[in-house]
């Protein structure tokens, strides 16, 4: 007789990484999560204080960064990288995420794996402050190679409807502050593992693809106090496509430029190494952070008193440029 477990699929294996999953997702939990794991839905009750609140959804994957985790064997800091890109994407237009699922692919399922991809989900749920309310593990033999996953992510969050940041109040002589990245975060790894063929060459003491899986850093928590005290006009979260793609869409249909001083902030090490790979610089900022992973605009007379907040809350915050009037999208000097 044939069974399920001889077509690849073990669902012995799958009950092992539910029970596995479940603790990791608890510990996301908040007041607002109406019903508990298992159900067939997540059920979620919009928080009261908003008077026109419009839902704010986001989704996305971890990329072909997940071939380090595979090498490496270690899988439990990409689960904060795919929480990561949806919540600071949705965070752009002022959004507090409420909630987040995931889903997990593979050709064998390893319980303990997936655990572990679901503990990096869970932190990154922590450090986003919003609950992880369900997901998805899908094991499909023979379509994914054993010992190969996928994880991508949807967040929803939350905005009234007269705060939501959409770029219409930006104006020539705004003022624009980069929040550092951590790295490389989870875009443009396709070009790293080019110029790394070898992730075990010494990186400042360490092999490099350490330096290489540090998780993207998730910008909710600080990012919500400044808007909480100042007014924002304008965010970028920089992923694929670098400066030169993601700092214009801050500014929407809007004709106007922001012009960013490549030297008003160090270039983390990690980025000099792949531009001495052969990678071109000017290239790069089309591709990378170049450890720029968030960008506010804010009024000039703000700039100052914002970027002392961020660095009291532990970022390191620079006043790296500023908006001008014309339609070029940026100017990098």
């Amino acid at each position: 007789m044939l069974t399920y477990k001889e077509a690849g699929v073990n669902i012995e294996e799958g009950y092992k990484s539910v029970k596995l999953i479940k603790e990791y997702a608890l510990r996301t939990m908040n007041k607002y999560v109406l019903n508990g794991l298992g159900s067939f839905a997540g059920m979620v009750e919009l928080p009261e204080g908003y008077k026109k609140p419009v839902l704010v959804s986001g989704t996305d994957g971890v990329g072909t960064k997940l071939e380090l985790a595979f090498k490496t064997k270690k899988y439990d800091t990409v689960g904060i990288d795919c929480v990561a890109m949806c919540v600071n994407d949705i965070l752009c237009h002022g959004a507090k995420p409420l909630f987040f699922l995931d889903y997990i692919a593979c050709g064998k399922l390893e319980a303990e794996v997936a655990a572990d991809l679901v503990k990096g989900v869970s932190d990154g749920c922590v450090m986003g402050n919003c609950a992880l309310v369900g997901g998805e593990t899908a094991e499909m033999p023979g379509f994914y190679k054993e010992g190969e996953y996928d994880i991508a992510g949807f967040a929803v969050g939350i905005v009234d409807k007269d705060e939501i940041i959409n770029g219409k109040e930006i104006e020539e002589g705004d003022v624009l502050i980069g929040i550092a990245s951590s790295g490389a975060h989870s875009n443009g790894y396709s070009l790293i593992r080019k110029a790394f063929p070898d992730i075990n060459e010494d990186f400042n003491g360490e092999p490099v693809w350490k330096a290489l899986l540090t998780p993207t850093k998730i910008y909710v928590k600080p990012v919500t106090e400044v808007m909480n005290k100042f007014k924002v006009k304008g965010m970028a979260h920089i992923t694929g496509g670098g400066f030169i793609e993601n700092v214009p869409r801050m500014f929407g249909d809007r004709q106007l430029t922001a012009v960013i001083n490549k030297d008003s902030y160090e270039l983390p090490a990690i980025f000099n190494r792949i531009i001495e790979k052969g990678v071109d610089k000017d290239h790069m900022y089309n591709t990378f952070n170049m450890g720029i992973g968030f960008m506010l605009c804010v009024n000039k007379e703000d700039a100052n008193n914002v970027i002392e907040l961020l660095n009291s809350l532990g970022e390191k915050a620079y006043e790296i440029g500023y908006v001008t009037a014309g339609g070029e999208g940026v100017c990098l000097k």
